[in-house]
């Protein structure tokens, strides 16, 4: 307090009740409650803190629970997208084959020599396995015996 506002001769007789006016205005708070706990006033930062972090929760719980989501969706769904891969990958696959041979067929004087080759074979499997009875029954026995190797079962009563 200022020596004004009391009378000179008080002011200067008592000290003791200078620094007590003193100590009742810087008033501070003290919380007894939990020994050594320092309370200190909230700074207006901390709350547009706490609005950022009303955001900020929802969206950090849905990241934390992700991992657990996107697992239970591919368990979930496990067939399904296994499909959907397989039929991608096979469009992929066809592609490429596409890529390939439109690559080859680009290639000069390749393409008729791989139809000679193609019309050649063909004449060749004609003469072997169609022409005579013998060898047709030959060519069904044989692919009977690989329906059986790839079906598992004895497929030659049918």
């Amino acid at each position: 307090m200022e020596g004004s506002e009391l009378p000179k001769s008080k002011a200067e007789s008592s000290p003791l009740e200078a620094a007590a006016a003193e100590a009742q205005k810087n008033k501070i708070d003290v919380k007894v409650e939990t020994p050594g706990e320092i309370v200190s006033p909230i700074p207006s930062e901390q709350s547009e803190n706490v609005q950022w972090q009303e955001w900020v929760q929802p969206v950090s719980d849905v990241l934390s629970k992700l991992p657990d989501l996107v697992g239970d969706f591919f368990i979930r769904y496990k067939q399904p997208l296994s499909t959907l891969g397989l039929i991608l990958l096979l469009i992929v696959a066809v592609k490429v084959t596409l890529a390939i041979l439109d690559a080859i067929n680009d290639i000069p004087l390749l393409a008729p020599f791989l139809e000679l080759v193609g019309i050649g074979y063909t004449a060749w499997f004609v003469y072997r396995y169609l022409l005579k009875v013998e060898t047709r029954q030959e060519l069904m026995t044989e692919i009977q015996s690989l329906k059986s190797q790839v079906l598992g079962r004895n497929t030659l009563d049918s």
